[in-house]
C-alpha cells in the first residue's frame, strides 16, 4: 500500500505566515492566497487579511482582537524522501 503524499501549500496557491501578536503569543502557518501578495505592497496585504481573520475569530470567541506585532513568512518545509 502506498503512502499518501500531501501537496505543499505553495503548490495549492497559498503562502504560510508566522504571526507574533503584541501580547507575545504566536500563531504559525496562517494561510494567505498567493494572488493578493507581490507587487509594490509586498506582504502588507497579508497583514491586512490576517488582521481581518483575527477580528472575525475574536468576534466569534467574544474577546477583543489581538494586535499583530510581527509577520514573517514561514520557512518552506523540505519534502521527506519516501522510504
Amino acid at each position: 500500500m502506498s503512502k499518501r503524499t500531501k501537496s505543499l501549500p505553495q503548490q495549492r496557491g497559498f503562502v504560510l505566515f508566522d504571526v507574533v501578536y503584541a501580547d507575545g503569543t504566536r500563531a504559525s502557518n496562517r494561510r494567505v492566497p498567493m494572488e493578493i501578495l507581490g507587487g509594490l505592497d509586498g506582504d502588507e496585504p497579508a497583514r491586512q487579511l490576517i488582521a481581518e481573520q483575527e477580528a472575525e475569530i475574536a468576534q466569534k470567541a467574544g474577546r477583543p482582537p489581538r494586535e499583530i506585532q510581527q509577520l514573517t513568512r514561514s520557512p518552506i518545509p523540505k519534502p521527506v524522501p519516501a522510504t
